[in-house]
C-alpha cells in the first residue's frame, strides 16, 4: 500500500499530506478505525455478553487475534480493547521508566485486572466475575464505542454517566477540543 501511495505522491505537490497520513511510521497493518455506535445487551447469569452484530462486524480483525478486557482508569466501566490497540498502548506503557515509583505504581494499577479474552463460536465474550463485579454489572448493559475500544457499562450507570455529565458537557467540548487546530491549512 505505501509503494502506491508514494506512486501517487510522485504525480503532484497536492499529495504531500497524504504521503505524511499514510507513511509507513503512520501506518500499520493493525491500523484500526473508529469503531461506532453504542448497544444495549444482556449478560447471562454466567458472564456471557452476545456481542451485537453490527459491532461484532466493525471488530472483524480483533475476532481472531482476541482482546483485552481491563477496567477503567476513570469510570465504573470495563474497556474492550482489540489487541492491535492494546498492543499500541502498552507500547506507551512500556517506555515509562519503571525505577520511577509514581510510574511502577501506575503500571500496577493501569494492568490491575487486564485478561485475555475471546469471542467464543456463538459470538459471546465471557466476562471474567471479578471484572463484573468492579463495573457493577447485572443483566442489562451497554456497549458504547469510544474511539478504538469499546466500553462494557451497566445499562443504569452509563445512563447516569450521560445525564451527570450533559450539563458540562459543552464546556468540557470547548476546553478539549476549543484549541484543537490539526487542519492542514490552519483553518479548523
Amino acid at each position: 500500500m505505501v509503494k502506491l501511495i508514494n506512486k501517487v505522491v510522485e504525480s503532484g505537490k497536492m499529495w504531500k499530506f497524504i504521503l505524511y497520513f499514510c507513511s509507513e511510521s503512520n501506518l500499520s497493518s493493525d491500523f484500526l478505525e473508529a469503531i461506532i455506535g453504542t448497544y444495549e445487551c444482556k449478560v447471562d447469569a454466567k458472564g456471557r455478553l452476545l456481542m451485537p452484530a453490527p459491532l461484532k462486524k466493525q471488530l472483524t480483525t480483533g475476532l481472531q487475534a482476541g482482546f483485552v478486557l481491563k477496567r477503567s482508569v476513570f469510570q465504573p466501566c470495563l474497556e474492550l480493547y482489540p489487541i492491535a490497540e492494546w498492543n499500541a498502548m502498552m507500547q506507551k506503557i512500556n517506555s515509562l521508566n519503571r525505577f520511577v515509583k509514581k510510574n511502577n505504581d501506575f503500571i500496577r494499577r493501569f494492568t490491575a485486572g487486564v485478561r485475555v479474552v475471546e469471542v467464543d463460536a456463538l459470538g459471546r465474550v465471557l466476562i471474567p466475575k471479578d471484572l463484573v463485579s468492579f463495573a457493577g454489572i447485572s443483566k442489562e448493559i451497554v456497549l458504547s464505542s469510544a474511539v478504538n475500544i469499546v466500553e462494557i457499562w451497566d445499562k443504569e450507570a452509563y445512563e447516569k454517566a450521560i445525564d451527570d455529565s450533559v450539563l458540562d458537557f459543552a464546556d468540557l467540548a470547548e476546553e478539549v477540543m476549543g484549541t484543537v487546530n490539526d487542519a492542514p491549512n490552519g483553518l479548523s
